[in-house]
Order: C-alpha cells, then structure tokens, then sequence
C-alpha cells in the first residue's frame, strides 16, 4: 500500500525547509472530493473550513493544505490555489477559476527558526510536487517541524511527521486512507496494545518514556506545553454525501484518541478532515471503523519514521 495516494484521484506533494525545521504538505483531489471535517482539538489555525459544512453550498473541494508555522502558515494555500488555477481547475466564474482549497496548520515555531514560516510559493512548490507515488513519510512537509510529548518543554519532547496508512473496508473492494502530520501535547500509543511508541522523555538525556497522562495526573505542569496540533486527512473511494463525510470525520477521531495520550487538549487543534471520491457503497459503521483504524496507524508511522531533528530526537 502507498498511503493515501491508494485513492484514485488523490495527489500527495510536500515542501521542507530542512534549515527552518517548517513545511508545506498538500493532498490534491483535482476533480473535486465531497469533504467533511470534524474539530476535536481545542486550540485550531484554519482557513475555509466552512466550506466543509453541510450547510454550506459548496459542493466539492479542490485540494488541502497542512502546513507549519501556526497562523502565517495558512499563507501556504494561496500558493496551492494558484497553482490550481494556473492548471484550470475550479469552479468557473464568467473569465475566473476558483480552486476550493481548505487549509490548517500546526505550530512548529520552538524548533528551527521561528522566523521562517511557509509561505505561498512553499505552496506552490507543494503543489507542483504532489504524485500518486507512495506518500514519503517521516519529518517532511508538514511534518518537518512537528513535534511530540512536550509535558515538560522541548528539551524532553520527541519528533513527530508525516505517516499514512491505509485499510480495506468490508468486501467490496472500499478502501479507507489516512495521512497525519503528528505534533502532539501527548505521546503516542501503539494501536492494540496500549504502548508507549514516542513522547515525553524521564530526562534530556533518557529514551525512557514517563507517560504524559500518567505526569498529568501526579500534578505535572509545563506552563505553556509548547506548541501542538494533530492534523489528518481521509480519503475513500467510498461514495459519500457531504452529511456523511462529516459523520465519517466525527468517526475517525476515535483514531486520534487511540493513538494520542492524551488527545483532544486544551492546547491542541487536532482536526480530521475526510475525500470521498469514488462511487462504491459501503455501510458507514464499516467506513467508520476503517477511518479510526487509518487514522490511528497514521499516526504511529508518522512519529516511527521521523528523524531527529534540531536537537529532538526521533525514531526514524
């Protein structure tokens, strides 16, 4: 399997500033994806997420931007829809084409420079470098800066990235794709099993890993917990309404809660957002189940590939 690239339709592209620790990582759906989005997380950076609602009137989505950098970051998605419009994709408006591209960010701003955040031409480039290849993981993209377990500051944190992961659904042939850009408050759990994957370290110097919810319940404060935010995307070749999308993002976040201890904190702005692009049916416990357990595995990839960086360690 390649990760969300599986979806027919579905491009994957990253741009990295290895010398900044920031990044770009951009999911095109060029023929458009019905989309939905689900919000669990406390502290989101977002654009055009409105446009997911199923009261709103748009129908279908051109792409998605997940970038560092917190809010400046979001300037990223000018770029991915200039892009678009340059390959005439969008909606027509008289001489106009408007690419629908969502956007949401992460805040890597303590590791690297904090000065340097994604712009539009990073975008652009992301864009431009989207392929139906087997999505690259680990500390790229949006993933470049991400970081995980960060309890008691950066010095006993660990790196987070990018990790995809796809499931069969039932007997049909569906498949149910996640791509996550990992940069918790928390650390990360193996599915199944419950164990401690990555995060917060006993000291600067130790692998040992003490359990931010275990910390946290003993009375461990950081402060300001650094910066943080989980974001994924679903895709399936599953046919969906724009209700069943978002009931399919609400789905999916049991896969953050899986994978992330603790998840859905007061410091993070964990967001699912869901593509549906394809014409196969499927029962939505089925595709829920499926969602959870992609997202889920997304997550533990996305901090067993990522490479130390910047002074955090990594696993990769």
């Amino acid at each position: 399997m390649k990760g969300l690239t599986d979806i027919p339709g579905i491009r994957v592209g990253h741009a990295s500033d290895f010398g900044a620790l920031t990044g770009v990582t951009v999911v095109l759906c060029e023929g458009g994806a019905v989309a939905g989005v689900d919000i669990g997380g406390m502290a989101t950076g977002t654009q055009e997420m409105d446009v997911l609602s199923p009261l709103h009137i748009t129908p279908v989505v051109h792409a998605v931007t997940l970038a560092g950098g917190s809010a400046f970051g979001l300037e990223a998605a000018s770029g991915v829809r200039k892009y678009l419009e340059q390959k005439g994709v969008g909606f027509v408006f008289g001489p106009a084409r408007v690419p629908i591209v969502p956007a949401m960010i992460l805040f890597d701003l303590g590791i690297g420079k904090a000065d340097v955040r994604p712009t539009r031409e990073m975008g652009e480039v992301a864009a431009g470098a989207a392929n139906t290849g087997a999505v690259v993981e680990g500390s790229v993209g949006a993933g470049t800066g991400a970081t995980v377990g960060k309890l008691f500051g950066m010095g006993r944190a660990m790196k987070g990235g990018i990790g995809s992961f796809t499931v069969t659904a039932g007997t049909k042939g569906v498949l149910v794709s996640a791509l996550a850009a990992v940069n918790a408050f928390g650390d990360v759990r193996e599915l199944g099993t419950g164990k401690l994957v990555a995060g917060c370290r006993r000291s600067a110097t130790s692998r040992d890993l003490i359990g931010t919810e275990k910390a946290l319940l003993a009375g461990g404060r950081s402060g300001d917990g650094g910066g943080n935010t989980t974001l994924c995307v679903v895709a399936t070749n599953a046919k969906l309404s724009k209700v069943g999308a978002t009931r399919l993002a609400k789905m999916a976040q049991a896969g953050v809660l899986r994978a992330l201890s603790p998840g859905h904190t007061m410091v993070d702005g964990d967001i699912v957002v869901v593509l549906s692009l394809g014409s196969l049916e499927e029962e939505m416990n089925v595709l829920g189940v499926a969602a959870a357990e992609a997202v889920g595995q997304a997550i533990v990839r996305g901090v067993r590939m990522a490479k130390g960086m910047g002074g955090v360690v990594g696993l990769g």
